[in-house]
């Protein structure tokens, strides 16, 4: 090589024939550490950091379509109130240019050339989003409600309203633009202030809520990949942190339980709100295992229990639903009924409002072989689905494993027994 040119860095000066010292100004080349085929620690991400990141993705996704509605909806007000002003002066493609102003113009000059990367690159897949508004911010949005509110007063009571609505999803969609952690709090809070701008913006009935368990954007979008069923937990303890017994029962307008002994209702709700539910106007049904059937006995073989502890359980259960059955002023309103075949999972069905906005839900278990109903897998159910539509055709409303568990409560509720 030349005097000027790049020097090669030596070899390793342990091998014979390697050159031990290193030529003044030459480029030293670090070797790479021999690590097989695994990761080094310091990039490893264990369980416990993929659990984490999960979680993130999770709650960003959710946030996400919050934002995504609420976008959509305030450009469509946005359009509905401003072009019929702007467009008939100012032309198609410029009304928005014109209603941004002079204030506006660094901002929707930038949502202009957006749009034309976005023409030449091919990123408009939709013709409908082939206008500048489509490429304004929802920050920029709000700002030409602002600027031109006006217009906007005669169809909205309040503006600080809208506003602090769009200054709490403000912090949401920093944190999910940049992808960074989004706690819990600040979700729910996203959640609510979504759900009541919406309301607000006047979108319709179907406006999703933020309650405890309402049929939300998420499950709205994606709930039919999994009929009918909006959540799983590992066991009923888990179920009850997340739906207390009074949130599931206690706006019910019709409640139907089968199983062996109905402890989530029975040891959870008290007699005297029963009570009051059942002179409220709720129907109530309760299909108990007769205890003195051979099932309970299998029953308690199965579970380990000494003989005749599940049946003295089950009978308790039955006093106790008699003596609030009494006190009602329509008895025939609370029916209380005894099966004899084979327990295959306890349900409860209820319809209603709920105290938590639940609507019609339904909490089923399957009996296990070696655990109690404690400790088995639980399923909620959405009832009174939308129609789930695939592959052009439209499938019933009722499509669903709330259905299914309706079905085989009245099948077995038609050949029970009643209690005197």
């Amino acid at each position: 090589m030349s005097s000027g040119g790049l020097e090669l860095p030596p070899g390793d000066g342990g091998h014979e024939g390697g050159p031990t010292d290193v030529p003044p100004g030459a480029v030293t080349v670090a070797r790479p550490v021999e690590t097989g085929s695994q990761i080094g620690p310091e990039l490893d991400w264990g369980t416990d950091a993929w659990s984490e990141v999960r979680t993130r993705a999770q709650r960003a996704g959710r946030a996400y379509i919050w934002l995504n509605l609420v976008e959509q909806r305030l450009r469509a007000v946005v359009a509905a109130v401003l072009r019929p002003i702007y467009e008939p002066v100012h032309g198609e493609d410029d009304w928005v240019v014109a209603a941004a102003g002079p204030a506006g113009q660094e901002w929707v000059q930038r949502a202009v050339a957006v749009r034309e990367v976005s023409r030449r690159k091919g990123y408009l897949l939709d013709p409908a989003d082939d206008n500048v508004l489509s490429f304004l911010t929802l920050p920029q949005l709000r700002e030409l409600m602002v600027q031109h509110w006006p217009c906007f007063e005669p169809y909205f009571d309040d503006r600080r309203d809208v506003e602090l609505a769009l200054d709490e999803l403000e912090v949401t969609r920093n944190v999910v633009s940049r992808n960074r952690a989004l706690s819990e709090t600040v979700l729910a809070q996203a959640e609510r202030a979504s759900a009541r701008l919406l309301e607000i913006l006047g979108s319709g009935a179907g406006v999703p809520s933020a309650d405890r368990l309402p049929i939300d954007a998420v499950e709205d979008l994606v709930g039919d990949r999994y009929a009918d069923v909006i959540s799983v937990h590992p066991d009923r303890v888990r179920l009850q942190r997340q739906i207390p017994a009074e949130d599931l029962f206690g706006g019910a307008r019709r409640l139907d339980a089968i199983g062996i002994g109905l402890n989530l209702l029975v040891q959870n709700f008290s007699g005297r709100r029963l009570v009051r539910l059942a002179e409220s106007g709720c129907r109530v049904r309760l299909l108990f295992l007769n205890p003195a059937s051979s099932a309970v006995k299998r029953r308690e073989r199965e579970l380990g229990l000494k003989k005749g502890e599940l049946s003295r359980s089950v009978e308790m259960n039955i006093l106790h639903m008699r003596r609030v059955r009494s006190r009602l002023r329509d008895p025939d309103a609370f029916e209380i009924h005894v099966f004899d075949e084979t327990p295959r999972f306890t349900a409860y069905l209820v319809d209603g409002e709920g105290a938590g906005g639940m609507g019609s839900i339904a909490v089923v278990q399957s009996y296990l072989r070696r655990a109690r109903g404690m400790e088995a897998p639980v399923l909620v159910l959405r009832g009174g689905r939308r129609p789930v539509v695939k592959a052009g055709h439209d499938l019933d409303a009722d499509h669903g494993l709330f259905a299914t568990y309706r079905e085989e409560f009245e099948s077995v509720w038609a050949d029970s027994r009643p209690v005197s």
